[in-house]
C-alpha cells in the first residue's frame, strides 16, 4: 500500500506541475484585425487613350454594422479598353504598417482567393454577358493568376459598351482555402467583400 500511495502521489504531482507549466508557457495570442475597410478601383486605358478613372468604396464605421459603400459612380468612355486594378486596405491599421495594404496579401494567398464580377447586360462589349457571379455563367477577362494557373482578379480587362447610364457593376471577393478550382463558383467559400457600384458610360 505504501508503494501504491507513493507512486500515485508522484504521478498526481507531475500532472499538476505539467498543467501549471502549460498554462504559464502559453504565448499571449495577438488579435490583429484583418478587415477590408477601403477598396480602390483604378481603370487605366490600354494604350494610353482616354483618362484614368479611380473610384473607392469605403466602410464608414470600421467594425460597425455598416458595409462597404461606393463613394461615387464609375464613369467610363464608350469603346475604350481598360485595365482594372483593385487595391484593398485595412483602415483599422496605420498607413505603412504591416497589414494596412491587403493587396499584396491577397496576391500571395492567390490560391485561396478569387474575385467574381457581375454587371448589367450590355455594359461591356468585352466581356459580354453579365459576369460570373452565380447563377450567371458568363466570363471575365482575368489578367492575373495564382501559382496553380487559376485566376485571382486583382487585374482584369474591360471594354466599355455603348453610351448608357445607371448600370450595375458588382465585385465579390471569396476566400476559398482548399476548395479553389477551375470550376469554383461565387456560391462557395466565405465572402471577404461584396460591393456594388453604379456604372455610367459616356461618349468619348
Amino acid at each position: 500500500m505504501k508503494h501504491f500511495f507513493s507512486y500515485s502521489a508522484v504521478f498526481a504531482l507531475a500532472a499538476l506541475l505539467l498543467g501549471l507549466s502549460g498554462c504559464s508557457d502559453d504565448p499571449v495570442q495577438e488579435n490583429v484585425p484583418e478587415m477590408i475597410t477601403k477598396v480602390t478601383l483604378t481603370f487605366t486605358p490600354v494604350g494610353g487613350g482616354g483618362s484614368t478613372v479611380t473610384v473607392n468604396a469605403v466602410d464608414p464605421d470600421g467594425e460597425g454594422t455598416q458595409d462597404l459603400a461606393a463613394d461615387g459612380p464609375i464613369e467610363l468612355e464608350d469603346g475604350v479598353e481598360y485595365d482594372l486594378a483593385i487595391t484593398l486596405f485595412n483602415g483599422l491599421l496605420s498607413p505603412g504598417s504591416p497589414g494596412y495594404d491587403l493587396t499584396e496579401e491577397i496576391e500571395e494567398e492567390g490560391d485561396e482567393h478569387q474575385f467574381f464580377f457581375g454587371f448589367s447586360d450590355g455594359a461591356f462589349s468585352s466581356p459580354t454577358g453579365t459576369g460570373n457571379i452565380a447563377p450567371s455563367t458568363g466570363t471575365v477577362n482575368y489578367r492575373d493568376e495564382d501559382a496553380n494557373g487559376l485566376p485571382i482578379g486583382l487585374l482584369t480587362r474591360w471594354t466599355a459598351g455603348p453610351v448608357q447610364s445607371d448600370k450595375n457593376f458588382r465585385i465579390v471577393l471569396k476566400h476559398l482555402p482548399g476548395i479553389k478550382s477551375e470550376g469554383v463558383t461565387s456560391d462557395e467559400g466565405e465572402t471577404d467583400m461584396d460591393v456594388s457600384f453604379v456604372l455610367h458610360i459616356s461618349g468619348a
